[in-house]
């Protein structure tokens, strides 16, 4: 299934490969924000290190739950930031569909809605 983020507050993960250099991010609209980052629109360490691949991410209620979500993702050890993408991709498959513009389902999330 893919879908359009638009104004709803997310925590996302990009990574360069599998198991390659991690970005965390916290954005209202993930589908745009997933586009500026492929296409390397702003400077900065995604369009540095080629981090455009999005490999996780968790939907919010508000900004404010989000933005606590990714500080504290932020602090933790890259094991855990990893256990966590691997629980809802463990292939780490982009999961932005450049031809929509949208965002798939991470494999966990297709797997739920099949039982």
């Amino acid at each position: 299934m893919r879908r359009i983020f638009s104004k709803q507050p997310c925590v996302y993960f990009l990574a360069s490969a599998p198991n390659g250099v991690l970005y965390v991010g916290v954005t209202s609209d993930l589908s745009s924000r997933v586009s500026v980052h492929k296409q390397d629109l702003r400077d900065g360490f995604t369009k540095r290190y080629r981090v455009h691949r999005l490999v996780y991410y968790e939907m919010h209620e508000t900004m404010d739950a989000a933005i606590r979500r990714e500080t504290q993702i932020k602090k933790w050890k890259r094991a855990w930031k990893v256990r966590l993408i691997e629980q809802m991709n463990p292939e780490w498959r982009d999961l932005f569909d450049e031809t929509w513009g949208a965002v798939e389902d991470g494999p966990a999330d297709r797997e739920r809605r099949r039982e």
